[in-house]
């Protein structure tokens, strides 16, 4: 019997130094991936990833692109590898969504990482320009998060709503401090911040977000048999202009992950496979409580626990 696949593709954050360097090695069809990436941008991506001499993989303008080819360059051997095997549906985090919709037929590669590009930049320039960050809030669930929002009246906003148990809350520098102590005396057991470099998901994006609009309302998206689950609905979308409009407004409003997985478990999902650097998702998923497997392709190693449990002598 044919297993129900679903790919998921992981965001910002989850970037290293040297991530899919195995890959490029050794596979000439991730190989091809970096150095198309390479040519579209104009410049170097794949030695900022390998090499990082002079440690830019993290700014928001390089990490966002990085993640991205990685992510599809593993997505190019997977589809090697297991010829044939199709993807029910794909989902990803925020930044995740691109890869999602380049490896389930959406978008092209290279339409595809020009806007990532785009995003990450216009992204990276509203961080400089209002200066943010996101935390964490563990213990408290994302109604009793809100209403100390709606109390306190400042620049934070709930920007992900990832697992059970965690709000990631996203906003200014100055104002993150004083939710936070709001927070802990309204019953929150911990807010604890993230390492990141902008205020995300929050209306500290807005600028980005219109900036980035032309750019996703004169993409070519294609019609695909593959189902996809995207972050603003958390739920299958199927029109093109929806998503459109999803892609838009994800700049600046919360990522309802949680919601999309359950959204893939109603739909009875044999395998999960996370597909990119880290396995920051297959923990959200066991934390979700999915009733299937989670498998993570981020080594070559990763191929032959893939290959054993999809029963497939590639």
């Amino acid at each position: 019997m044919t297993k129900k696949l679903a790919l998921i593709f992981p965001g910002q954050g989850s970037q290293y130094v040297g991530m899919g360097k195995d890959f490029y090695d050794n596979f000439e069809e991730a190989r091809e991936v970096f150095d198309k990436a390479d040519e579209i941008l104009g410049y170097s991506l794949s030695d900022i990833i390998f090499e990082d001499p002079n440690k830019e993989l993290t700014l928001t303008k390089n990490s966002q692109p990085a993640i991205f080819v990685m992510s599809l360059a593993l997505m190019a051997v997977f589809k090697k590898y297991f010829k044939g095997l199709n993807p029910f549906a794909v989902a990803g985090l925020s930044l995740g969504e691109y890869s999602a919709l380049v490896a389930g037929g959406f978008l092209s590669f290279e339409e595809g990482l020009k806007i990532v590009a785009a995003r990450g930049a216009f992204m990276h320039e509203a961080s400089e320009k209002n200066p943010g960050s996101l935390s964490a809030v563990l213990g408290m669930e994302a109604e009793a998060v809100q209403k100390v929002l709606d109390e306190q009246n400042k620049k934070v906003w709930i920007a992900n709503l990832n697992c059970p148990g965690q709000v990631v809350i996203s906003g200014s520098l100055e104002d993150l401090g004083d939710v936070s102590e709001a927070l802990k005396q309204s019953g929150a057991r911990r807010v604890v911040p993230l390492d990141v470099s902008g205020a995300f998901h929050s209306g500290l994006m807005n600028e980005a977000k219109e900036k980035l609009t032309p750019y996703i309302k004169n993409a070519h998206f294609q019609d695909s048999d593959v189902k996809l689950v995207m972050n603003v609905s958390g739920g299958f979308e199927v029109d093109s202009e929806r998503l459109r409009e999803n892609l838009i407004r994800q700049v600046s409003e919360p990522t309802l992950w949680e919601k999309g997985i359950r959204a893939l478990e109603e739909s009875q999902v044999d395998l999960y496979i996370e597909i990119g650097p880290g396995k920051s998702l297959a923990g959200m998923n066991k934390k979700i409580k999915v009733s299937s497997e989670t498998l993570s392709l981020e080594k070559i190693s990763d191929l032959e626990t893939l290959k054993s449990k999809l029963s497939i002598n590639a």
